[in-house]
This record gives C-alpha cells, sequence and structure tokens, in this order.
C-alpha cells in the first residue's frame, strides 16, 4: 500500500481540525486531513444552532441556584435531562464540572476564553471570504426569549455584566419582539437581542466548504482512522483507507472521540460530553423566522436554516456512544409548534450528536508534554463552530513559532496535572 508523506496530519475533520488545517497550510505547512468519513463536518460540527458566538463571554457552567439543581436532579428542567443508567460513568467528570463552576473559577474561565471569543468572527469572515461561500454568513444577530420576571431580569443582569466586556445587546418588549419576529406567538415578558453574533445557515456546509478550500490550496484529505495512530522513527503515522499516512507531527482534534487517541498514549485528561439533538421541520403556509431565538424558559432554540427550521435542544448527559433518547425533542415539537407555525418534520429521526466539554468549560490547546510532535486541539464544548478558526490559528502559531495572538497558558493540558 501507498505512503502518504506530510509535514501534520490533523485527526479529525470538524470545524475545528479543518480550522487547524488551513491556518497550518496557510503557513507553509504540508497538512493531511484525515477522518473516518469521507466528507469534513459529518459529527458534532453538523449539529447546532448555527451561531458564531461572537458575544458568548460567559461560559455554560453548572448553576449555583439551588432550586434549579433540583430541578436538573428530579429530570424536571427541559434545558437539561439525564440517563440514570448512565450515572455512573459521568458522575466523576460532573462533580469536576460543578467544582470548576464556583464564581472565582467560573470568571477564570470566561477570561481565559474571552480571546478566542473576540477572534472568531473575525477569523470565520476571512476564510468565508477566501472560500467563497458569503452566502453561509448572515448578519442577523440572534434572539433570547424569556417568559417570566425573574429569567428576563437575569438575563438583563448577565448582559450588563458581558458589556463591560465589549459585548452589544438590546433588552426587547413584547412590542419590539413581533416587529422583528411578526410569526412569533407567546407570554413573552421581554428579550434579549445580540446584534453581533453572525448566523451560518448550514454549519455542516460550511466545514465542507473550509475543507474544499483546503483542497484547492494543496492540502489532501484522506479517510483513516485516527484510533491506529502510532509513534514511528519518523514522527507518526496512521492507517488510511489506500495507505498509511506518515507526518512529524500530528494534531488531535476529534472533538468527543479524543480520548480514544489520549488515552492510549497515558494522558489522562477529564473529557466529558454533553448530548444534544435536532430535527428539521418545514415552515407552516407562508411563515418566516428571521433569527435564531432561544425559548430560554422551555430549553429549545429554533433556527431558520437552509434545510428548513432546526429545532435544537438543550444537554442530555449520557454515555457518549449510548442510544439516542430524543424525549427532549418530544417536549420541546409542541411547545416550539405554539411558538411558531411549524408543519411536518423534514427529517426522518432526530440527529444527536455530542459536545466535547472539559469541566473548566476551556479547550485543550497546545503541545503534548510526554510526545514530541504531539498536539492537542479539542474540548471546545459549545463553541466549536464558533471558535475552531480561532483556535486553529492559535494552534498554527504556536506550532511554527510564531507569536500567539493569545496566551496559551490557560489552554495547556498540564493543568489537569
Amino acid at each position: 500500500m501507498a505512503e502518504l508523506k506530510a509535514d501534520v496530519v490533523v485527526l479529525g475533520a470538524g470545524m475545528v481540525g479543518v480550522g487547524a488545517a488551513l491556518h497550518l497550510q496557510k503557513r507553509g505547512r504540508d497538512v493531511i486531513l484525515v477522518d473516518r468519513h469521507a466528507r469534513a463536518g459529518e459529527e458534532t460540527s453538523f449539529g447546532n444552532a448555527g451561531l458564531i458566538e461572537s458575544a458568548s463571554v460567559f461560559p455554560y457552567m453548572f448553576p449555583r441556584d439551588f432550586g434549579q439543581i433540583l430541578q436538573y436532579a428530579m429530570n424536571r428542567a427541559p434545558q437539561v435531562r439525564y440517563q440514570l443508567s448512565d450515572v455512573p460513568s459521568y458522575l466523576p467528570w460532573l462533580v469536576r464540572y460543578f467544582l470548576a463552576s464556583s464564581p472565582e473559577r467560573a470568571l477564570h474561565s470566561a477570561m481565559a476564553e474571552l480571546p478566542l471569543i473576540r477572534r472568531s468572527l473575525i477569523e470565520h469572515e476571512a476564510l468565508i471570504a477566501e472560500a467563497e461561500v458569503p452566502e453561509l454568513l448572515r448578519r442577523t444577530g440572534w434572539i433570547k426569549l424569556f417568559r417570566t420576571d425573574a429569567t428576563l431580569a437575569n438575563a438583563v443582569g448577565d448582559l450588563d455584566r458581558a458589556k463591560q466586556f465589549g459585548v452589544e445587546g438590546e433588552v426587547l418588549d413584547s412590542k419590539a419582539i413581533a416587529e422583528r419576529e411578526p410569526n412569533l406567538t407567546g407570554d413573552f415578558t421581554g428579550a434579549v437581542y445580540f446584534p453581533a453574533p453572525g448566523f451560518i445557515p448550514d454549519p455542516g456546509g460550511l466545514a465542507k466548504a473550509y475543507a474544499s478550500l483546503f483542497e484547492r490550496k494543496g492540502g489532501r484529505f484522506v479517510v483513516g482512522d485516527a484510533r491506529t495512530l502510532e509513534q514511528s522513527a519518523r514522527g507518526w503515522r496512521v492507517s488510511g483507507a489506500n495507505g498509511t499516512v506518515v507526518a512529524r507531527e500530528v494534531v488531535v482534534a476529534l472533538g468527543p472521540w479524543s480520548d480514544l487517541v489520549f488515552r492510549p498514549l497515558g494522558y489522562s485528561i477529564p473529557l466529558g460530553v454533553k448530548r444534544g439533538y435536532h430535527l428539521h421541520l418545514a415552515p407552516g403556509g407562508n411563515a418566516v423566522l428571521n433569527h435564531p431565538v432561544l425559548d430560554s424558559d422551555n430549553g429549545y432554540l429554533l433556527a431558520p436554516m437552509n434545510r428548513g427550521i432546526r429545532l435544537t435542544t438543550g444537554v442530555e448527559f449520557a454515555r457518549r456512544d449510548a442510544p439516542p433518547s430524543p424525549i427532549q425533542v418530544q417536549q420541546a415539537l409542541p411547545r416550539a409548534r405554539a411558538m411558531f407555525p411549524l408543519g411536518d418534520a423534514i427529517d426522518a429521526e432526530p440527529w444527536k450528536g455530542a459536545r466535547p466539554c472539559l469541566p473548566d468549560m476551556i479547550p485543550v490547546i497546545g503541545k503534548a508534554p510526554r510526545h514530541p510532535g504531539l498536539w492537542f486541539d479539542f474540548g471546545h464544548q459549545h463553541h466549536g463552530l464558533t471558535l475552531g478558526p480561532a483556535t486553529g490559528r492559535l494552534l498554527a502559531e504556536m506550532m511554527t513559532g510564531e507569536t500567539p495572538f493569545a496566551d496559551p497558558k490557560p489552554y495547556a493540558v498540564e493543568r489537569f496535572g
């Protein structure tokens, strides 16, 4: 079989892996992108709300409100669900997540991720222009809807905090909501509109457009099995469908499957997953949805994708590869239909994905401490689409000896011991 040689092999062709491959290529590296699928963006990057969340300063941390925690524990919160049979598998990670969500540590996480958040839309705009797909970026912003005075007040407080870091936002009353979204129905106390974030109406399509750009510029895409990665005299080797890929350096950008590579190499990194679901539906009649809208109190989001109106759920805690249990979709559907005119489902069944999360909600980006030429770029929690190109740039700068645009220390794997 053939042997393919490169400077760097990037494992994983989601938004994070493709972003790293493009930035390494831009800096003169010969890169091979390896994925188990024949096309990019077929896993986690395929299913999300489509938001480039440049206004999301504060990560999604474990709540500290006792009433909210009790709702979660009783499986009565629409935003979160868990499978009781899987609790032993993820409880240790959940404890670490809770401890990392103290006010002090949560603020540390926010400040660590802030340089990446600020760079996110800038990097996407540059790649979208180079890939010549301007139709895949809409500058509509998005809307968070609230049904009670208490949840609206909390959101306004969060907005006031975020404004200290340059986030723009506008509080909407019911009249302003109706002006922006005339087809919405509901008893909304108010909403918060974020004008800055970009909206991607086909997230999987954007990953594929970036991968096509990578190939047009001379990059190679190989179908292969990342689990076959092994160190060799010349660096690293991994088995592809039509031969072996050999490179001096390797980047692990496998999202929720990154543990399949780092664990056999002896790294104990607390990578967990938050699962989620989506379902596309046709809009009813002539109804139009102008922005992605989050029904905060009911735990679902509607987004006007190219394929139809995408209904996305909150978080499900379960084993990464456990069978799907799309109860959140079933619960959200009647609420969503009451809020916006929805027709028939376009998908035969809900799509299931997994968000790769570290307890502190900060990705791991940088050099592996015990293996020369091994680099990590995973754990982007809810922001893989948002941060992929930005963290790809940071990683490429570190790998090529440039001055990084952000201090890389907060993302180092050594923070886990």
